[in-house]
């Protein structure tokens, strides 16, 4: 799981980036299991927009495979920095404890 904050202006362009650079490239990555792109208004009032991109891995090497060897630090390509008015440094990784 990763969160960034946006200005509403590059909100749409930023989902556009992930729609044609980040998620092809997750896909085309062994072991990749899937991604949802979670959008929202700021609960703060800031009037940005905050994202959680939640992918889905079948292991922590397969993480690597995309972060490299420090599978928590967050990949985020100039582009997105661009657009993003801020963002988390680290991802956080969670293990699945029940699949319904």
């Amino acid at each position: 799981m990763w969160s960034g904050r946006a200005r509403p202006e590059h909100a749409d362009a930023y989902v556009s980036h992930l729609q044609r650079r980040t998620l092809p490239q997750l896909a085309s990555i062994a072991g990749h299991r899937g991604a949802y792109v979670l959008r929202r208004a700021a609960a703060d009032g800031s009037g940005l927009v905050e994202f959680n991109v939640i992918t889905l891995w079948e292991s922590i090497d397969a993480i690597a495979r995309f972060a490299g060897a420090d599978p928590e630090a967050a990949v985020v390509p100039a582009e997105a920095q661009a657009l993003l008015a801020s963002y988390d440094e680290r991802a956080v990784h969670w293990e699945v404890a029940v699949n319904t």
